[in-house]
């Protein structure tokens, strides 16, 4: 098996490395990808290369996938509108504050803005 010793200040890589683009005059047709890990194994070094192909969908796109996005998109957008509206800032902090410590509570401010909209979005659309 190949060892990768990276320069000095590289201690590790991570992620994609390369990407298959749109455009065919500036990509790549496979991607690159990195992964580490540390974990208590034998082996405290696990870095591993990936190849894989460039992928095209076959099926088309179902009424469900569409339903999903748009929700995405519509919450997304009003988490974003939420988190800079001045007026629901201050009584938003004090509940994420009141909630944040409870067994099944949010962690992080947009996981509960998140929730917020995602709830007000599933009532308004009887999802």
């Amino acid at each position: 098996m190949a060892k990768v010793i990276y320069s000095a200040g590289i201690d590790s890589v991570s992620g994609a490395l390369s990407k298959p683009g749109k455009n065919p005059q500036h990509s790549c047709n496979k991607m690159l990808l990195g992964t580490h890990r540390t974990a208590a194994t034998t082996n405290p070094n696990c870095n591993r290369l990936f190849l894989r192909k460039k992928v095209e969908r076959s099926t088309l796109v179902t009424t469900n996938e569409v339903r999903q996005r748009s929700r995405f998109g519509a919450v997304s957008a009003a988490v974003a509108a939420r988190s800079k509206d001045l007026s629901k800032m201050s009584a938003d902090q004090m509940a994420f504050a009141a909630q944040k410590d409870q067994p099944n509570g949010k962690k992080t401010m947009l996981s509960f803005l998140w929730k917020l909209e995602l709830e007000a979005y599933d009532a308004e659309h009887n999802v």
